[in-house]
């Protein structure tokens, strides 16, 4: 079987603006240098460009994937994942979070968690216009995973079912010390752009090899976690607990055991507390991948 990659869910390019329809734009430069009109994207409520990808299969399709990424990586470190689901005759479909990847926004920042939400949503709205009879999931890793959970919890009918890879819902005390935590709560509105640290690309994989392809991927964010966003992240994650209970869509969690990014007693917890009856827990021992 082969696999079309098509770059636009819309033969004639058109761009996306959920705030004033649709309109004739000027030449707009991703921040790796793609002239977005050249390429699929949509433009969110702020007026921010984001780009997207999709997958589609040659054969009839069967359902719709949403794919969201995690914090400081892209869309297209999923590629082989939107492969593998295009061969099952699943249509694929990501963008790039804000301030990720080729799309707009100051680098790792956003002034609302919510804008990642918001964004998810706006998405698919668009491709269920183009596809309003086939069933959605969702497949999210990391800080995907949370955005994940506020995107089904809105859209509680809609969702068919949500992969969870290494989900954010307990931050792992070795990358987040207390001390951390409890200077950027207290100097957030003073110096919300102050740096707590880097993330260490050995934390992602045991493989020397994908680290230094992380690390060499000049889509991949390796700059410093700033106050602000730490923060944003850090408030949505302590509503979890109300949310959990009225989640009734089927979930999968996948989480390595060697996680050092996203503690895996969060992914414990959020199988505890989901309202759902159909859900499954896996915990991967010995992956090479870290973080999954």
């Amino acid at each position: 079987m082969s696999i079309v990659t098509k770059s636009d869910l819309n033969p004639k390019k058109v761009i996306y603006d959920c705030s004033q329809n649709m309109y004739p734009v000027k030449d707009r430069v991703s921040p790796h240098g793609l002239i977005y009109r050249d390429f699929p994207h949509f433009v969110n409520q702020d007026g921010n460009y984001l780009f997207c990808r999709y997958w589609e299969p040659v054969t009839p399709p069967r359902a719709l994937v949403m794919i969201i990424h995690g914090a400081g990586e892209h869309s297209g470190r999923y590629t082989n994942v939107a492969s593998m689901l295009v061969r099952e005759s699943y249509i694929a479909f990501a963008h790039d979070h804000i301030g990720h990847g080729q799309s707009e926004g100051k680098r790792l920042s956003v002034p609302n968690f919510r804008t990642y939400v918001r964004d998810c949503l706006q998405h698919i709205d668009m491709v269920k216009q183009r596809y309003p009879r086939l069933p959605l999931f969702l497949l999210a890793q990391g800080l995907g995973g949370l955005v994940a959970t506020y995107v089904g919890k809105e859209r509680q009918h809609e969702i068919a079912g949500v992969i969870f890879m290494a989900p954010l819902v307990l931050v792992n005390p070795e990358s987040a010390t207390p001390l951390k935590l409890c200077c950027a709560r207290m100097m957030y509105h003073l110096m919300p752009n102050f740096s707590l640290g880097y993330m260490d690309p050995r934390w992602l994989s045991r493989s020397q090899r994908e680290v230094i392809n992380y690390m060499n991927d000049p889509l991949n964010y390796l700059g410093p976690f700033r106050m602000r966003f730490i923060v944003q992240v850090l408030h949505a994650v302590t509503k979890l607990d109300k949310i959990f209970p009225e989640i009734t869509w089927p979930v999968l969690i996948l989480h390595g055991d060697s996680d050092k990014l996203c503690d895996i007693k969060g992914s414990f917890l959020m199988y505890e507390k989901l309202g759902s009856s159909d859900k499954t827990f896996k915990v991967i021992h010995f992956s090479q991948n870290r973080h999954l």
